[in-house]
């Protein structure tokens, strides 16, 4: 009888399944080995590699400590569960990671370290980014003609400081989290962007120029004098229908702007100032192996951009840029030589698609 019931005892044990997170207790530490309690007739090990790496938490913790395990072999040839403390860690933040996602919660992360795109953080211990185009409008760096080098002691200065943010996007198996800072408008202001729609056209002020963009103030069309004003970015590459490197080119601080709302998320608003302007692209009749003459605007690693000198345009100042690929010169240096900035040159279409606004050039 005895035989039978320690039989039904044994059936019902449940062996751990490789991968499976668990809880152990911690038994013992000896000989570069943690041992622990993990249910009925088991007992998991850490050791070796494992062990080595989770040695900085294996400091903090001591005998009779319950923590979370990944189990790693289920049953290894001397009958203990081999069991992975950093592997669970890892995959226990990621579960944090998503569930702070699907529900859209907000929380408060330290900034430890910039660079010019942003703030670096962590997550759970997982490296995250806050990018600059997603701090909140209070908190962008409005540098005056976008001077990277302001923009960046600007940025340092939030070092050590605690934001509040939310969880934009993430990716696992790239090991990123991308933040976003949620907007400290008022709930009158955020009352007053619900009743806004896509599509609705807009009119302001340039309140201020980064070098991702332009700030907008503008009120809604049925607000009071004493109603506050609303703020939306254009993005760089909404501000004009040509390429455009400094946003200074195109707007000034000051300058009243008729925009269009393209997105409202995240209590943010986004605008674009090009939607209202005539697409340039649609009224150019060229086709492949057409000659153009163009003026050599920019350089990159990957090519040449070529600003054309448009007869065919019913538009005067139009502004139509090309790409003539680094592969046209076979080195970034082999191209410097051939071509000049601010210099004009006869180039040939290789490639026109107007509804993708790309042309592709080669030197005639």
């Amino acid at each position: 009888m005895q035989n039978e019931t320690l039989q039904k005892l044994t059936d019902n044990v449940q062996i751990p399944r490789n991968g499976e997170i668990i809880d152990g207790k911690i038994l013992a530490i000896e000989n570069l080995a943690m041992y622990l309690d993990i249910g009925p007739r088991k007992t998991g090990i850490i050791y070796g590699a494992e062990y080595q790496n989770a040695k900085n938490v294996l400091k903090n913790i001591k005998i009779g400590d319950t923590i979370s395990v990944k189990v790693v072999e289920p049953e290894n040839e001397e009958g203990f569960v081999e069991l992975s403390l950093r592997e669970a860690e890892k995959e226990l933040a990621w579960q944090t990671v998503k569930e702070k996602k699907d529900l859209n919660q907000e929380f408060a992360v330290r900034i430890s370290k910039v660079n010019k795109g942003g703030l670096i953080t962590e997550v759970a211990g997982i490296p995250a980014f806050l990018p600059t185009s997603q701090l909140s409008p209070d908190n962008y760096p409005r540098v005056p003609e976008g001077d990277k080098s302001k923009i960046l002691r600007k940025l340092q200065s939030f070092i050590g400081q605690d934001v509040k943010v939310k969880i934009l996007d993430f990716d696992e198996k790239a090991g990123q989290i991308i933040l976003t800072e949620e907007s400290k408008e008022s709930e009158t202001l955020q009352k007053a962007i619900k009743s806004l729609k896509v599509g609705d056209i807009v009119e302001g002020k340039v309140s201020g120029i980064v070098n991702f963009g332009a700030f907008i103030k503008f009120n809604l069309p049925d607000a009071g004098p004493e109603d506050s004003a609303l703020e939306g970015l254009v993005h760089i590459s909404e501000l004009d229908w040509q390429l455009i490197e400094d946003p200074a080119q195109v707007v000034e601080v000051g300058q009243d702007v008729k925009a269009q709302v393209i997105d409202i998320s995240q209590g943010r608003v986004s605008l674009s100032i090009k939607n209202l302007k005539k697409d340039p692209w649609q009224n150019l009749n060229y086709k492949t192996n057409d000659v153009v003459k163009g003026l050599v605007v920019r350089f990159n690693p990957f090519g040449a951009f070529i600003q054309l000198i448009d007869s065919n345009s019913k538009e005067s100042d139009t502004k139509i840029q090309g790409l003539i690929h680094i592969s046209e010169f076979g080195s970034e240096i082999k191209m410097k030589e051939k071509l000049e900035l601010n210099k004009e040159y006869e180039f040939q279409i290789l490639s026109f698609q107007p509804q993708r606004h790309w042309m592709s050039l080669r030197i005639k």
